[in-house]
């Protein structure tokens, strides 16, 4: 296939999704070699989990196929432009590429607006809109000190 093609897969089980009332108007794949090895739609709704979203959707089941926390050698085709979370969980999965159709202005307009999600984490900890307080500081650094002494211990 080629990636026009796994692009018109993204943007069909997105549409699809939306069409169903499943969830919202979004769909990824991982591809590996050529291969899909995973698909997600947007599930928040129909699962009650705010992290249900199709990005994070396939990488979860791409990463449960290839028995891997990463996805090296994979692509990630995605109807739209990532948000903010997906973002960090498609870094943390570290594909070698991520191919977009719509953008966030699309998805804003048809009221997916994460902008303010963006204006939040450039902000402050206590100047957010869901105010952050930090407690118990030095303990907190306990586990990390834990993380490193543990010779066992795999990188990510």
């Amino acid at each position: 296939m080629t990636p026009e093609q796994f692009m018109s897969r993204a943007i069909a089980i997105a549409a699809g999704n939306a069409a169903s009332g499943a969830g919202g108007p979004f769909g990824a794949i991982v591809v590996c070699r050529g291969e899909i090895v995973a698909e997600g739609v947007n599930l928040v709704t129909s699962t009650n989990d705010p992290t249900a979203h199709a990005e994070v959707v396939a990488i979860r089941r791409a990463c449960a196929a290839r028995v891997s926390f990463q996805l090296h050698d994979c692509e990630l085709y995605t109807s739209c432009e990532p948000c903010p979370m997906c973002l960090g969980a498609i870094y943390w999965a570290r594909p070698a590429a991520i191919y977009y159709a719509g953008t966030h202005r699309d998805a804003a307009a048809a009221g997916f607006d994460d902008s303010f999600i963006y204006q939040q984490t450039r902000m402050a900890p206590g100047e957010r809109a869901i105010p952050m307080k930090r407690l118990l500081a030095e303990a907190g650094e306990e586990p990390f000190r834990s993380w490193l002494e543990n010779q066992a211990r795999v990188p990510y």
